[in-house]
């Protein structure tokens, strides 16, 4: 008879490598104060609007986040997803003022806080698209923080 792990116990695995990406490291993988939301602290509306080179800003990014942090919770629970244009997102974001910057990270915030709370309701979940969904929110958040990151230390040189 195959072992099981009680869904309770994965959530919460989620739920600590979520906080290490998002809000505070706990010593998985990131240093102390490069979680994103500690890294977007430290970012002005300038710096998000600068592009490097070809590539899309740091505002971009943080917008292509939360797109993808929406279109997983949908795909977790089911729901059509026909919606989505993984370009358009990227063309749309360039140079943000004080308040475009803020309101792009409190969107990325309420996003990320309606994930978390799906964590805490894990007892209904009904199979791998919710298990899935959520490694590829915490990996593929970890990409473009790693990518915030990495422009912030040309912002800086």
């Amino acid at each position: 008879m195959p072992r099981q792990i009680d869904i309770a116990e994965v959530a919460r695995g989620f739920d600590f490598f979520m906080t290490e990406t998002f809000e505070q490291v706990r010593g998985a993988y990131l240093d102390k104060g490069d979680s994103l939301f500690e890294s977007l602290a430290q970012i002005s509306a300038a710096d998000a609007s600068m592009p490097m080179g070809s590539c899309a800003t740091i505002a971009a990014h943080v917008a292509h986040i939360d797109y993808y942090l929406r279109v997983l919770e949908d795909r977790m629970f089911g729901r059509d997803v026909s919606w989505v244009n993984w370009d358009e997102i990227w063309q749309t974001v360039g140079a943000v003022d004080e308040a475009a910057w803020a309101a792009l990270q409190d969107d990325l915030r309420a996003s990320y806080a309606r994930i978390k709370g799906h964590l805490a309701g894990a007892d209904e979940w009904q199979g791998t698209r919710e298990l899935s969904s959520l490694m590829g929110i915490i990996v593929h958040s970890a990409y473009h923080l790693g990518e915030i990151r990495q422009m912030m230390c040309r912002l800086r040189s």
